[in-house]
């Protein structure tokens, strides 16, 4: 069995620092006079034996923040091989090897290197080895240890808000729960008293108290009325190490709300409230407002309005404004003060939301005496009824009397009434009525038909004060009686077949009547008188107000006769009988064997003629044609008295003219010659304007003549001057356009107008002086080569 040798610490300890030594199992401790020695021995991991100076170690503490002058010391790494000749060399490896901690290679010595903070990392895991320096091998397997960071009292509470928000109901008992607030303290709770908190109660006694260990408020004092006190300020101490001397500590503020509840009733600030009204006040006219206080808030503070069983309970009202709480007292029905001038009701105010706890305070309502007295003016006459329905016959002769209105003055005094018809609902003065009493007579003939119902209104006035007036509706109906005779429903488009046979029915006709007797209609038919026995055609009464027209023989001819009239008698059986005769139009035509029409007498007389259908096309569109060409005849004759101003295209008012015409150049003689422009004479003489019509020969105003050799200047001159003097000139705007270039220009004329005039060549050698803008001209006009090209 081979045997190696142990890896070995030896920790140095210091009077200022106590190390602690945890053992493992199967470990064994033996203390020097220098220190702790810490090793153990291995036999390639199989066999586990005890050499001379083996050790068997775990773990370190070391104190956090450290503020002694030189490096905290944490120990030595030592081995048996190490004989002090410098060949072995010290490594540390792990967490914060060679930053926080530091090993001297050669001596073993760890020292830690900066302050530690246990907060932030409370364990460190570290491997020590030991190396050859010449063949670099290690001389002992790499160990593992563990430096634990000690806490001390480095933190202080803090509570989880700057500021706390709470609330608890007024008039709560001692000891009821408000919030519970809540300090953390950062250091190791497993090692002593620094993070051991305990709360206390700096600021908001004796209204409330704080339990040490929970954090929990609580209120101390009973009976805590919001409307005294609202809000408190609470101030909570939070003290680490128990709360014993030398702990930190941290605070934070409590903001307490006592909430509402319902503890007090409404109170009237008087016992009695006098409000007027004028007896014409309309029905919810508001008289006035009442309110009783609650010092309650929010809903405990609504507040209920009623009007307690008793006089005038049932002549007003009162109703609850939400927003205000206030009573408001309206009229519930109208006053009268001819009838009561003073009502004194009683008012009671009640919380809509009384809360039981509370009802030992007393009753949460209370009452006030509201006294009414009602104001008399003078009102408008009253109509014995809200409406008259007054029925007349509509035979009634005019003056007759249909019916009577009825008003009176309310008030005390009784002033006289007149009355009289608002001619805006009678506009064609049917009716009348007597003012001094209300009687209502026919001024005109009345006609159920045309009108069944009048609705019209009366007025009433006092006679010694106009203003003084209302009004009522009177509904007047017309009676029906029987002034209208029947007639036929429609016209009837009728028609028999030339092959009827005796019998057949032709047409079923029915009635109507334009009055309305009560029992209903009821129409009768027959033959009038004269025609009772007719040859070709008989009326059957169906006893349903309507009548069958039947055949009375076998065929009928068109040749012979095309059309029958037939006169038929109609009646009612109201009182008096009305009457009167239809005469229905029946003509003959060609049916086929079912007794479907085909054609009738109109077609048959023309075809009886010789005129087939080709024929009548062609008549009728000559026809056409004829009245197209008189239409189209009458048009031009009319264009030609108003034909317009403007007739042809030389009006230069309206139209340009535009000649794309380059010209001949000096060759074209024949383009233009300025002569004429120079020859006064060679214009028109009595030359009319073209862009009206003239209605009257004006006389011909001859202008003084012009010699030939006048300058155009002078000529147009001469010429505006005439037409702004010319009498005869039409009454609008025209336009005269007379061209004239001007004289002594530097340039001369390049025109070749006046090239006739000239003999031999002329030199245009001076248009090269011109400059580029002129280089193409001198290029055409430049000398002999240019004339040849």
């Amino acid at each position: 069995m081979r045997t190696c040798y142990c890896l070995s610490f030896l920790f140095w300890t210091c009077m200022l620092h106590v190390v602690h030594m945890t053992p493992s199992p199967k470990r064994t401790i033996k203390y020097s006079q220098k220190g702790r020695i810490l090793g153990f021995s291995q036999d390639d991991g199989k066999t586990l034996h005890r050499s001379k100076r083996g050790w068997m170690w775990n773990q370190f503490f070391l104190l956090e923040e450290y503020t002694g002058p030189d490096t905290q010391y944490v120990g030595k790494l030592h081995t048996d091989q190490d004989k002090g000749d410098g060949n072995l060399k010290y490594i540390l490896t792990g967490d914060g090897a060679g930053s926080l901690f530091i090993i001297d290679e050669n001596t073993g010595d760890i020292h830690a290197a900066k302050k530690l903070d246990r907060e932030e990392k409370s364990l460190y895991v570290l491997r020590a080895k030991a190396i050859d320096r010449k063949t670099g091998r290690q001389v002992e397997p790499e160990s593992e240890f563990i430096i634990k960071i000690h806490d001390i009292n480095d933190n202080e509470p803090k509570f989880t808000k700057d500021m706390y928000t709470a609330s608890v109901p007024e008039m709560s008992g001692v000891g009821t729960s408000v919030i519970q607030v809540t300090a953390t303290d950062a250091d190791d709770a497993n090692y002593g008293n620094s993070a051991k908190v305990v709360y206390s109660i700096l600021q908001g006694q004796p209204y409330f108290s704080v339990d040490p260990e929970t954090g929990i408020i609580k209120t101390a004092l009973p009976d805590m009325s919001r409307e005294n006190r609202e809000q408190y300020q609470v101030v909570i101490q939070a003290k680490d190490m128990g709360g014993q001397m030398g702990g930190l500590s941290g605070t934070t503020t409590v903001n307490i709300t006592l909430t509402d509840v319902n503890d007090n009733p409404p109170r009237f600030p008087q016992s009695t409230y006098q409000f007027s009204s004028p007896e014409s006040a309309s029905l919810g006219t508001p008289l006035g407002r009442i309110k009783a206080n609650d010092l309650d808030v929010g809903e405990n503070a609504e507040i209920e309005y009623s009007i307690s069983k008793g006089e005038g309970s049932d002549m007003f009202d009162i109703i609850t404004d939400k927003d205000t709480q206030e009573g408001i007292i309206t009229i519930k029905k109208q006053l009268d003060f001819e009838n009561k001038m003073l009502y004194s009701l009683r008012v009671e105010a009640a919380n809509t939301h009384p809360d039981p706890r509370f009802f030992h305070l007393g009753p949460f309502k209370d009452t006030a005496l509201i006294k009414v007295s009602v104001e008399d003016i003078d009102e408008p006459p009253v109509f014995s009824r809200s409406s008259y329905i007054i029925e007349v016959d509509e035979d009634s002769k005019e003056g007759t009397i249909i019916g009577q209105v009825i008003a009176q003055d309310p008030d005390t005094t009784k002033n006289a009434i007149k009355y009289s018809v608002d001619r805006h609902t009678d506009l064609d003065r049917i009716f009348n009525i007597y003012s001094g009493n209300g009687s209502i007579f026919i001024s005109k003939p009345l006609d159920r038909e045309e009108n069944p119902w009048h609705n019209i209104t009366v007025i009433a006035t006092e006679i010694n004060n106009p203003k003084q007036s209302s009004q009522i509706p009177v509904f007047i109906r017309i009676l029906d009686i029987n002034d209208h005779a029947p007639e036929f429903a429609k016209y009837y488009e009728t028609f028999v077949c030339e092959n009827a046979k005796a019998g057949q029915l032709v047409q079923t006709v029915s009635a109507v009547d334009k009055d309305e007797p009560p029992r209903g209609h009821k129409f009768f038919f027959e033959l009038v008188p004269e025609f009772a026995v007719h040859p070709n055609f008989s009326v059957v009464d169906n006893k349903d107000n309507t009548a069958g027209i039947l055949t009375r023989r076998n065929g009928y001819s068109r040749s012979k006769m095309s059309t029958y009239l037939l006169p038929v008698l109609i009646f009612d059986n109201d009182y008096p009988i009305q009457s009167s005769t239809g005469t229905l139009t029946i003509r003959v035509c060609a049916c086929d064997s079912r007794g479907n029409m085909q054609s009738c007498n109109a077609e048959a007389l023309l075809l009886s003629a010789g005129l087939s259908t080709g024929a009548l096309i062609a008549i009728l569109l000559c026809i056409i044609i004829l009245l197209v060409l008189v239409v189209l005849f009458a048009a031009l004759k009319r264009q030609r008295k108003k034909e317009p101003l403007i007739i042809s295209k030389d009006d230069v008012r309206d139209n340009i003219v535009t000649y794309n015409d380059e010209g001949g150049g000096e060759e074209d003689t024949q383009a233009f010659d300025i002569g004429t422009l120079r020859n006064p004479e060679a214009r028109e003489e009595s030359k009319m304007r073209r862009d009206v019509i003239p209605e009257t020969i004006f006389q011909i105003r001859r202008t003084a003549p012009l010699w030939e050799n006048i300058d155009v200047q002078d000529f147009i001159q001469r010429r505006l001057k005439e037409n702004d003097l010319d009498p005869t000139a039409p009454p609008y705007d025209s336009l005269a356009t007379y061209a004239y270039e001007g004289n002594d220009s530097i340039a001369n004329s390049l025109s070749s107008l006046e090239s006739l005039t000239m003999d031999g060549n002329q030199d245009y050698d001076y248009l090269s002086d011109w400059g580029p803008r002129f280089k193409k001209l001198a290029d055409m006009y430049g000398g002999d080569d240019s004339d040849r090209d």
